[in-house]
């Protein structure tokens, strides 16, 4: 009976918990279920100032931000797009995209029909691009920007960034109109300069060219009279030989300041005398390759590209170490192509942008005053390769 008693009450004692337990198992469901709902308010109160602090970045950002719909809807700009169109972030929102900027095509159905690709400005990013805005005034003015897409509750929205170049396009327009007034500029001064040099070459031909020639011809006579000393006779042809070199020098100098060929005969046969005085004074072979039918052209154009085998060859012989020549010219489909290879050690990249280059950028000009294209490399090893195409329009006779 004892026995029977007892059992119980230990199976009771058994399924009660202690009162430690119960306590610690309240606190820590209690504990869980606060910490839960504070973890949820803390992320509830994360999204929004999340959402504020993206709201506050583009109302403060100095670039116009604007988000776009696929209909080219604006559904949000900043207060700097706003500024920069000169209407209101409420005016803005709700209007169509072809208020503020002009569609790059005839019809904008898609915010890509106002950035097209390859609209983008050389040099710079892929994602930039050039565009007109529309100011609330209707002035035009020049936009650069960039944009991108998102997918925002299974629609596509497109933000743009936009920037204001009109200093800069205005600081462009002043810089090219310099640099074509330098290039205006250095025309001219090589006109001034070649009517300089005809006329110095045609001085010295004609006024002191025949008077070294008189000078000759009565020391000539004299020495033919009789009688003459021995020391007399010397004294004359030592004159005679002093008077042969300075007749040749003359000569010389007047075909370097403008070659008589280049009036009388033409561009082949002054390319001829240059190449022949060219191989004499320097001992470097020179081939032409070129007709004289080819080479009619008129003085400007013959003077041009005279001129710029001229300093070719100074440079190949000033520079390169070349044992030989090519000089190259075809008349091609209204162009004439010439073209100037050596032999020698080539030519540098950092060596064509120095400042003290001249004679490349003398090159560079002449070529570019009439319209053509000029490329210069060591390409093809070993040497120098000048390649040219001019357009003949106007030039041809």
């Amino acid at each position: 009976m004892g026995r029977s008693r007892i059992t119980p009450q230990r199976r009771f004692r058994r399924r009660i918990p202690p009162p430690a337990a119960l306590v610690a198992g309240f606190l820590g469901g209690y504990c869980a279920g606060h910490l839960a709902a504070a973890l949820r308010r803390a992320r509830a109160q994360r999204r929004p100032a999340r959402d504020l602090d993206g709201r506050r970045i583009v109302h403060n950002a100095s670039d116009a931000i604007l988000s776009v719909d696929r209909q080219t809807t604006i559904l949000l700009a900043n207060p700097a797009a706003a500024h920069m169109f000169g209407t209101s972030v409420a005016a803005m929102q709700g209007s169509l995209l072809a208020r503020y900027i002009q569609p790059a095509g005839a019809a904008a159905g898609t915010p890509l029909d106002y950035f097209p690709a390859g609209g983008g400005r050389a040099g710079r990013r892929a994602t930039d691009y050039a565009v007109t805005g529309i100011h609330a005034n209707g002035h035009l003015f020049p936009i650069e920007g960039s944009m991108s897409s998102v997918h925002h509750d299974g629609r596509e929205i497109w933000t743009v960034i936009l920037r204001d170049v009109s200093e800069r396009h205005l600081v462009q327009q002043t810089l090219a109109r310099s640099h074509d007034q330098l290039r205006q500029l250095s025309s001219a001064l090589q006109t001034i300069r070649e009517e300089e040099r005809t006329h110095i070459a045609r001085e010295l031909h004609d006024d002191l060219g025949q008077l070294l020639a008189s000078l000759r011809m009565d020391l000539t006579l004299l020495a033919r009279s009789d009688p003459l000393h021995d020391a007399s006779r010397r004294l004359i042809q030592g004159m005679e030989a002093n008077l042969l070199t300075a007749i040749t020098s003359l000569r010389r100098i007047a075909t370097n300041l403008r070659p008589r060929a280049l009036d009388e005969g033409g561009l082949y046969f002054a390319l001829q005398g240059l190449r022949d005085e060219f191989v004499e004074r320097h001992g470097i072979a020179v081939t032409l390759l070129a007709e004289e039918a080819e080479l009619r052209l008129d003085d400007a154009a013959s003077t041009a590209v005279f001129r710029i085998v001229q300093e070719a060859l100074t440079n190949v012989a000033r520079h390169a170490r070349a044992s030989s020549v090519l000089l190259k010219l075809d008349r091609i489909d209204g162009e004439l192509l010439v073209t100037i290879r050596d032999d020698g050690c080539g030519i540098r990249a950092q060596d064509m942008e120095k400042a003290q280059s001249l004679g490349l950028v003398g090159m560079r000009e002449r070529v570019w005053n009439m319209g053509g294209e000029i490329t210069i490399g060591s390409d093809d090893a070993p040497g120098t390769r000048i390649d040219i195409v001019l357009p003949l329009a106007g030039h041809a006779t």
